[in-house]
């Protein structure tokens, strides 16, 4: 075992003899685990952004409810004050507050623009609730809103909550799923290069049989070089992909809906890990491959 781990860390050159240093497999190998890991590399920001973003929608939602009250505009402040009174005597509540017009505009602003005529609309009173620590009976509150104000509906969120979370769940599990098959592509594409220098150095493998070598020591041969050139094409694709993700625009350009895109903190040294990897899963391909094809030759 230490011997074998020697030829693949120690150069030896009748050793790299018997793999061509260029050609059509050294930079096949190269491109594909640079193209592979630059892949990989979005794949991950988006997964690791797109996690970050739901969990940070769920956890504004999960702290905050909204009693929605619709009556005559006769009744519309008594129903409010009732519903402020219950609220105010709901353990686990921390805080109520109704929405003035000016904060109910602004949220309908985006959808019906800045120039909403609210008076001209029966909308419904908005009552912002933020709940403490301990939590509140939901089910309780909503038959005490029923009692006092049947114009009032609570929302708490749930509805808002759970396809967030799904949504987030799939989207990690849709990111792990990418990585396994980028992976498995830069094994594929590494295989078919690694045979292809087997076949044209049949020869050359034919006469080092004859003078002695043995099939590990050719083999390392391949597995060192191939296993070098995917660290290299690797090393390239992530710092590739690190300077794609850090060019990405900011938040104020995006309009939002990018927000949080790419890595945080210690999340940006997360891509320099796909370099090793990619190496592991040449050393692997490689060395299967070499195997396998050193036994069809004669």
């Amino acid at each position: 075992m230490i011997a074998r781990l020697r030829l693949l860390v120690t150069p030896d050159r009748q050793a790299d003899r018997v793999v061509p240093p260029s050609g059509h497999t050294a930079w096949l190998t190269v491109f594909t685990a640079a193209t592979m890991t630059f892949l990989a590399v979005f794949a991950l920001a988006l997964s690791m952004a797109s996690g970050r973003l739901a969990d940070a929608w769920a956890d504004a939602l999960a702290r905050t409810a909204t009693v929605r009250i619709s009556a005559p505009p006769d009744q519309m402040e008594a129903q409010t004050f009732a519903v402020l009174e219950v609220l105010k005597t709901t353990p686990g509540i921390a805080a109520a507050r109704a929405l003035d017009d000016d904060e109910q505009k602004a949220l309908l602003a985006p959808w019906f623009g800045p120039d909403l005529p609210l008076d001209a609309l029966p909308l419904p009173r908005l009552i912002e609730v933020t709940e403490a620590a301990e939590g509140y009976d939901s089910e309780g509150l909503r038959q005490r809103l029923a009692a006092e104000a049947p114009g009032a509906v609570l929302d708490d969120h749930t509805r808002w909550r759970r396809p967030l979370a799904t949504a987030a769940a799939r989207l990690n599990l849709l990111g792990g799923l990418s990585m396994v098959l980028i992976g498995a592509s830069m094994a594929a594409m590494i295989t078919l290069a690694a045979n292809a220098a087997l076949a044209a150095n049949a020869q050359v493998i034919r006469v080092l049989r004859i003078v002695g070598a043995q099939d590990d020591y050719i083999a390392a041969a391949f597995v060192r070089r191939f296993t070098l050139r995917a660290l290299t094409g690797s090393a390239v694709g992530a710092v590739a992909g690190l300077i794609g993700v850090a060019l990405l625009p900011p938040v104020d350009e995006a309009g939002g809906f990018l927000t949080g895109l790419g890595f945080q903190g210690a999340g940006w040294l997360l891509p320099l890990l796909l370099p090793p990897v990619a190496a592991a899963v040449a050393l692997i391909a490689t060395r299967t491959a070499a195997f396998r094809k050193l036994r069809e030759l004669p």
